[in-house]
């Protein structure tokens, strides 16, 4: 019996310790937002090791001269603002973090991913997290259990809770993205109907989230993802998506007062902004004043906490509230810009952003050239729209939120699968050993 359970691990494919990571963002949080390490996240960790031992054992080049030089740029940023920061310590873990996010973790899918079959298991495993969180936040939000928002106990967090409420609209609007990238791009009849299906039931979560971010950077991803699947397919797609809307919210009346205000309030952000909107640019002037007074290195790693008092606005509240999901009541400092390339600007300058966001827009252009290249050849393959839809989805999102929570260690896999693509091609095939 030993030997047989022995065998069948040995047999699975290296992917399955990535599948892993994916899976464990299921894990429930406790009533307090969680204490350390969530288990996803040491779980990547082991997966960054699994990956070094095959490397030395395989005793192969792991990365190419322009992958190394791609996923390497943002360790340069980063090592600068490390060292140029106040507190040793904080600059330590938050380089620790970085690199795991940016660096580390993507580069390990990439190794890991061996062909189009281990994308779309990572694809379909986003997928049913998603729908799993997603049933979860659906039930909060009908059984009123949700976070608070606007006084009543309805928004749809998962098993994030009420102190990570981001960390289910992040996992839904991943999960929506592959799932359509699915739904576009070569394969089974059958499989592309139930990847569609997935994408319309996520649609609901989504927006029981109450994420305006969200929002706005899935809908971004969804139509880049059309558009360059082909534009006769865009156009047939979002007239489906209309009709669907005009049924679904007059035919059936779907849509809550409180859903209708936040879609109303994307359009009065300039005019009109509420709390959260207003807290947020108070501390988008802060990290630009930060970025100001020290434009090359910024204030060094989780240096914003620190300098924040001494360059945001008397407009700018105490905290933010947070309240339900099974929790008590807990007013939370703000500690960070919500906008990543700006967060990135205050503590690491124009050296780490040009590194960071050079990386990323790197990623970017070579998907998007391999994915027009793969089009002009035929239909669309569904790894390239999914890699793409993926690094276009955290690009839009980082204009609106940065890292954190347990959900992160999602982005930093998603992250992979982008190198994957635009690095390799998405179609390497690596031999079993």
């Amino acid at each position: 019996m030993r030997v047989r359970v022995r065998v069948r691990v040995r047999n699975l494919p290296p992917v399955a310790a990535v599948t892993a990571v994916v899976a464990l963002l299921a894990v429930p949080l406790g009533p307090d937002g969680g204490s350390g390490a969530h288990p996803a996240d040491a779980v990547s960790a082991l997966v960054v090791l699994y990956c070094a031992v095959r490397l030395v054992r395989e005793r192969r080049r792991p990365l190419s001269r322009t992958a190394a030089a791609v996923l390497g740029l943002p360790v340069l940023g980063l090592a600068l603002a490390a060292a140029d920061a106040a507190s040793p310590g904080a600059a330590l873990a938050g380089f620790g973090r970085y690199l795991q996010v940016f660096v580390l973790v993507p580069a390990a899918v990439l190794l890991l991913v061996r062909g189009r079959g281990d994308v779309r298991l990572l694809a379909w495993a986003t997928t049913g997290l998603a729908l799993c969180q997603g049933a979860v936040g659906t039930h909060q939000y009908v059984t009123a259990t949700g976070a608070s928002y606007q006084g009543a106990t309805v928004r749809a967090v998962g098993t994030f809770g009420a102190q990570d409420v981001m960390g289910m609209a992040t996992v839904v609007a991943l999960g929506l993205v592959c799932a359509v990238g699915l739904a576009l791009g070569r394969g089974p009849v059958r499989s592309r109907v139930v990847a569609a299906g997935c994408a319309a039931v996520l649609l609901v979560p989504l927006a029981l989230s109450f994420s305006r971010g969200a929002w706005i950077a899935t809908a971004v991803a969804c139509a880049a993802q059309l558009l360059l699947a082909g534009a006769r397919r865009a156009l047939a797609v979002g007239a489906a998506l209309l009709a669907a809307g005009v049924v679904l919210v007059g035919g059936f009346g779907i849509g809550t007062v409180m859903l209708q205000e936040r879609v109303g309030s994307i359009a009065e952000v300039a005019e009109a902004p509420d709390r959260s909107v207003t807290d947020r640019y108070a501390m988008w002037a802060a990290a630009a004043g930060m970025w100001r007074e020290r434009p090359l290195t910024g204030v060094g790693l989780k240096g914003f906490p620190a300098h924040r008092d001494a360059h945001a606005s008397l407009a700018l509240s105490s905290g933010s509230e947070t309240d339900g999901a099974g929790a008590g009541y807990v007013r939370q400092p703000l500690l960070s810009p919500h906008n990543m390339y700006l967060l990135v600007l205050a503590e690491q300058g124009l050296i780490g952003v040009t590194a960071l966001a050079g990386s990323w827009l790197a990623l970017l252009v070579l998907g998007v050239r391999r994915l027009r290249a793969a089009r002009a050849a035929g239909s669309p393959p569904c790894g390239g729209l999914i890699a793409c839809g993926l690094l276009v989805w955290q690009l839009t999102d980082f204009a609106y939120a940065d890292i954190g929570g347990p959900s992160t260690v999602l982005t930093a896999v998603c992250l992979g699968l982008a190198a994957h693509w635009a690095l390799t091609g998405g179609c390497r095939e690596v031999p079993v050993r």
